[in-house]
């Protein structure tokens, strides 16, 4: 009782210095305030609108010092800056940075090499579901097209390039890709990587578009460079049935939020052989093999105005695209870098974790005992997602996670006990082997609860991190435990 007390009569003691400071302290700023104002009072009134201006900048700067410290400003949709198309410097920078970073940039490199290797060569690129005749319209424009020519390296045996001089002159590379909506996988990816790299895409049809066909249009829309539609196998339609269809071709493309020139919608017969039923005079009927004439003069002639009125911007908007195809190999290769770099950041500092509660041996609620451990893990996964969070969200990220951890070690205890049974032999350390599991096991899920949020946001969210280590927290005890007790039971012996 007289400790109580003491304790009490100790506080205000100090409430009351507190006080006497505090009143201390206002009576001096006041009657220092008071001087300065007389003072100023009695000057020019420049020097007085000079000190005011001054005191009234400190304020305000002091103020927009302290918000950008405290208060967390997010930039809203409208507020962000426009994306502008990517240039060659643009993604040429990118790889050489990934690249430094230890970044695999092979296959964004191989985009750009083979961009150079077709500058001096104008693509069109046959486009279309399997059997829609691209290759009967290659061979109709270039009747000797049995030789593949191998234009640029690395051209795998699907895709074949043909030579085709116009009535220009103009030596012209037609591609001949896998007809999309296969049943052989990868093939329709194929396809459409060699769509991004022509000139020209010629989308080749024999009737109205089917819905994956309407969402190939879509996407080849979506690359930025001419297409033709091609209906092939008209002479199965009558000239109004054509005409209905063609108009259908454009409406097609109007519905999606494209658009197509009317001079860009062509009608052709490709030609070849077809099967006929032919019936004889008494009455008996035969199987023959007839050929078709080609017509195909409609697209010759779109194509050359097309060619002849775009110019280089056929230049321009292939670099774009194989621009963008280079940038989407690069984020590609990126998320796996850091996939492969923070399970190592992850690993280091579990491991760090296990061995600090091993050394400790003594059970407890706080996941940060080596708050640098999580201070430093938080800091390396921000910095491999290119975050850069404040030292305020960092502490309010743990503190929130920390908060969370009492809930979880029962549960993280259970799971590590576990997970050491399946390991014999271990004897009387079990207690302070299990605790070092159970510690290591909640530094994993943390981690991972960051990345996962780090890779969706692109910054560091707090309040989504720790959820998201909450929620995941099952999850991740039952995924790491017998990899993090083998690690334990190493570093036991080690």
């Amino acid at each position: 009782m007289k400790l109580d007390r003491f304790i009490r009569v100790a506080i205000a003691v100090v409430v009351l210095l507190v006080f006497v400071i505090a009143i201390g302290a206002l009576l001096f700023i006041s009657e220092s305030a008071l001087n300065v104002w007389d003072r100023l009072n009695e000057g020019p009134r420049a020097l007085l609108y000079a000190y005011v201006g001054v005191m009234l900048f400190l304020a305000v700067a002091a103020v927009w010092l302290i918000w950008r410290l405290v208060v967390k400003r997010r930039i809203s949709p409208s507020q962000a800056p426009a994306k502008k198309p990517l240039s060659k410097d643009d993604i040429e920078s990118r790889i050489r940075e990934a690249g430094q970073a230890g970044v695999d940039v092979g296959a964004a490199q191989a985009e750009l090499k083979e961009l150079a290797a077709r500058q001096d060569s104008i693509h069109l690129c046959f486009f279309g579901e399997v059997s829609s005749g691209k290759s009967s319209l290659i061979k109709a424009l270039v009747p000797e097209a049995n030789v593949v020519v191998d234009v640029v390296g690395g051209s795998t045996d699907d895709v074949r390039h043909y030579r085709w001089r116009n009535d220009d002159g103009a030596e012209i590379l037609l591609t001949d890709v896998p007809g999309i909506g296969g049943t052989e996988e990868g093939l329709t990816d194929l396809a459409t990587t060699e769509a991004r790299r022509a000139s020209v895409v010629l989308f080749v049809c024999d009737s109205d578009l089917t819905r994956p066909e309407i969402e190939s249009v879509k996407a080849l829309l979506g690359f930025d460079k001419p297409l033709v539609l091609v209906l092939n196998k008209a002479d199965r339609f009558s000239s109004d049935e054509q005409a209905n269809l063609m108009h259908k071709l454009l409406e097609r493309v109007d519905a999606i939020g494209g658009k197509v020139d009317r001079d860009h919608v062509v009608a052709v017969t490709a030609g070849g052989e077809i099967d006929v039923i032919e019936r004889a005079a008494d009455g008996t009927e035969q199987q023959v093999r007839r050929t078709r004439p080609a017509d195909i003069g409609v697209l010759v002639v779109a194509i050359n105005r097309m060619l002849a009125d775009a110019g280089e911007s056929l230049d321009v908007r292939r670099e774009r695209a194989v621009f963008q195809m280079a940038a989407a190999r690069l984020a590609e290769a990126e998320r796996a870098y850091r996939e492969q770099r923070s399970e190592q950041i992850i690993r280091s500092a579990t491991r760090k974790a296990v061995v600090g509660a091993l050394a400790a041996i003594s059970p407890g609620t706080d996941i940060l005992i080596q708050g640098y451990v999580g201070t430093s893990m938080t800091q390396e996964l921000c910095k491999l997602y290119g975050a850069a969070p404040r030292d305020l969200d960092i502490e309010e990220f743990l503190n929130l996670s920390q908060s969370r951890v009492g809930k979880a070690l029962p549960l993280s205890l259970a799971v590590a006990g576990n997970g050491l049974k399946a390991f014999p032999g271990i004897g009387t350390v079990a207690g302070g082997l299990a605790h070092a599991v159970a510690y290591g096991l909640l530094f994993d899920a943390l981690g991972r609860s960051l990345v996962q949020t780090l890779s969706q946001h692109g910054e560091l969210v707090p309040e989504v991190a720790a959820k998201e280590f909450e929620e995941g927290i099952s999850e991740y005890l039952e995924a790491g435990v017998g990899r993090i007790a083998s690690m334990a039971l190493e570093e036991r012996k080690g």
